[in-house]
């Protein structure tokens, strides 16, 4: 929720966010081996969550990533081009650019994948460069944050 006098840059999780995130995290977890990078976006409701995801990885050091608040995917396309070769990357970014991210690497239409707050995605990248990959599983926050509860 915005406050006054604060800049949505400088908004952090609210603590009923970051509790439901800590269950979403858990979650993730739970299904997915901890990833070779973490990135995020320096704003810091984003760093905030990727600090709760490298906890439930078990201590994974999230690196910032300025392409992750700048809005454009070609930014964050090559940024990832940068850690094409590191093993499994994990985004933790913000709407509508993860979604048009998403969507352009699954050559989709541009409605076809929308996050909401939590939603989590797992795609295989065939190559960046010619934004080709397919998608392994789209959950909505509340499947990961059952699965953190479980």
């Amino acid at each position: 929720m915005a406050r006054p006098g604060v800049p949505d840059s400088e908004r952090a999780l609210t603590r009923e966010g970051a509790a439901h995130f800590e269950q979403t995290a858990r979650g993730l977890a739970r299904i997915l081996d901890a990833p070779a990078t973490l990135l995020t976006s320096p704003i810091l409701r984003a760093r905030q969550t990727a600090a709760l995801c490298g906890a439930a990885w078990g201590g994974i050091e999230p690196r910032l990533e300025p392409a992750l608040a700048s809005g454009s995917v070609d930014d964050i396309l090559a940024a990832l081009a940068s850690h094409a070769s590191d093993g499994s990357v994990a985004l933790v970014g913000h709407e509508p650019t993860v979604s048009h991210l998403v969507t352009q690497l699954l050559s989709a239409h541009r409605e076809a994948i929308t996050f909401g707050v939590g939603t989590a995605a797992l795609l295989d990248v065939t190559s960046v460069a010619r934004r080709t990959s397919h998608l392994v599983w789209f959950l909505p926050a509340q499947v990961t944050e059952a699965l953190g509860s479980a």
